[in-house]
């Protein structure tokens, strides 16, 4: 019998976070895999490779934006039919979408061969930064099917009431990664290529265990004969276009960083980036863990025209994440001289640019945990077009706007300052959005 016991209960704070607390400390582990591999990084190899890990950026996000999408449109969908009571139809097509993305990644995998040099070698970098982009890259697309199995696994474990499974393989995962780092680089010096497959190694954790953890029969969700229904993946891909733009184009907007930095900077710019974004990335990993995490319910209420629950359920994410905001814009202040210091010297010329980047870019955290539950809410609800308008607006538009004016006005301090302006413009369209869908989804 499914057990759905989770969903029937009373929507209380304690009852949220019983399926946020564990999808937050997952994602945090999560963004532990890119940060684990800066810090081994710049500490044995140097900040030129760290330069390099950065530089890759846009091309793994590719492979990122369409996990993401698959994964979140598709557990979406999903969870709207099983709130429908339409179960065996959802194991359906829950199977044929992990087909699908196996397909995608082997797909993703050879083009990424393909014409990987040619990107580098367009960017006029040094030597050895070129090198170490090549090496890096290299390794990692290996795993571009065990990355986008990773990837929806741990949403549909989410979903299928195993959140602690997947912050248990998340960590697992992360720990592997971290010995892994050491043996490649420090003991068997693979260096930038080591560090490469450590990564690869930890993500693959989550897709090992959750196959088998889908082949059992007795899973809320489970494998079973796949119906090819093309409305089903384009339903998928629409809900979860946002997710993928969100991703897609922070590639972009991290290639438009690297171009800017290394005109007005040059490659120790690229270096100073790179230790600001793992601290925003760590603190956005809050906010996107707990909107992971509450998905399922937004969408299993949303299906069952329980208003009531939604309402509830809305309100006090608000609530959770005013109070991380916070939290996290205060200590990543107090902490920036000591968060740098993780991954640059104090005699390091990036240290200085990083630490003032980042004290500027702290801003944003007041603001970007509200634009991500605002997107990830209306892909739960089905909203896959006002959820990529928000997410293309925040992480493109606005974005490109400051990234181009702001630098012109202040040089330097005008690309640190381009993220919170355009969180703040961001948080504008978000509640707009919000309060014009008010009526139709009654969460207010």
């Amino acid at each position: 019998m499914e057990n759905t016991n989770a969903y029937a209960k009373p929507v209380t704070l304690g009852n949220i976070l019983k399926f946020a607390i564990p999808t937050i400390a997952m994602s945090v582990f999560m963004s532990f895999y890119t940060m684990v591999d800066g810090l081994f990084v710049s500490n044995l190899i140097g900040t030129a490779a760290l330069s390099a890990i950065n530089l890759t950026a846009p091309v793994i996000q590719l492979v990122t934006a369409v996990s993401t999408m698959l994964a979140t449109g598709g557990s979406a969908v999903i969870m709207k039919k099983m709130g429908e009571k339409k179960s065996e139809e959802a194991k359906e097509d829950f199977t044929f979408l992990i087909l699908v993305n196996v397909f995608v990644g082997a797909v993703m995998c050879g083009l990424g061969y393909l014409v990987m040099e040619r990107i580098f070698a367009g960017m006029n970098l040094s030597a050895d930064v070129a090198g170490y982009c090549v090496q890096y890259l290299s390794r990692y697309l290996l795993f571009t099917i065990p990355i986008l199995l990773m990837n929806n696994f741990t949403l549909y474990m989410i979903a299928s009431e195993k959140a602690t499974l997947s912050l248990i393989c998340s960590v697992m995962g992360g720990v592997l990664n971290i010995a892994l780092d050491y043996v490649f680089i420090a003991i068997f010096h693979m260096g930038i290529s080591g560090a490469a497959i450590a990564t690869g190694m930890g993500y693959s954790v989550t897709a090992v265990v959750g196959l088998f953890v889908f082949s059992r029969r007795k899973s809320f969700l489970h494998f079973k004969k796949p119906t090819f229904r093309f409305k089903v993946l384009v339903s998928a891909a629409t809900n979860g276009c946002s997710e993928m733009a969100t991703a897609l184009v922070t590639g972009i907007i991290t290639m438009m960083f690297n171009w800017t930095l290394l005109h007005y900077v040059g490659e120790d710019g690229v270096a100073a980036v790179t230790i600001i974004m793992y601290v925003l990335m760590f603190a956005s990993s809050l906010y996107t863990g707990y909107s992971y995490g509450v998905a399922p319910m937004l969408s299993f209420y949303h299906g069952e025209q329980n208003r009531a629950k939604l309402k509830k359920l809305v309100l006090s994410s608000l609530k959770v994440i005013a109070a991380i905001s916070v939290l996290t814009a205060a200590f990543s202040f107090c902490f920036t001289e000591a968060l740098v210091s993780v991954f640059a010297r104090p005699d390091n010329p990036v240290y200085d640019l990083a630490v003032v980047g980042n004290k500027i870019c702290t801003i944003a955290l007041l603001f970007i945990g509200f634009n991500i539950f605002a997107s990830g809410m209306f892909t739960a609800l089905s909203n896959g077009v006002v959820s990529a308008v928000l997410a293309f607006s925040r992480s493109f538009v606005f974005m490109l706007v400051t990234m181009i004016v702001l630098p012109l006005i202040w040089g330097v301090n005008g690309i640190w300052l381009a993220t919170p302006v355009a969180e703040l413009m961001a948080l504008a369209l978000s509640a707009g959005m919000f309060v014009r869908y008010r009526k139709r989804y009654g969460y207010w």
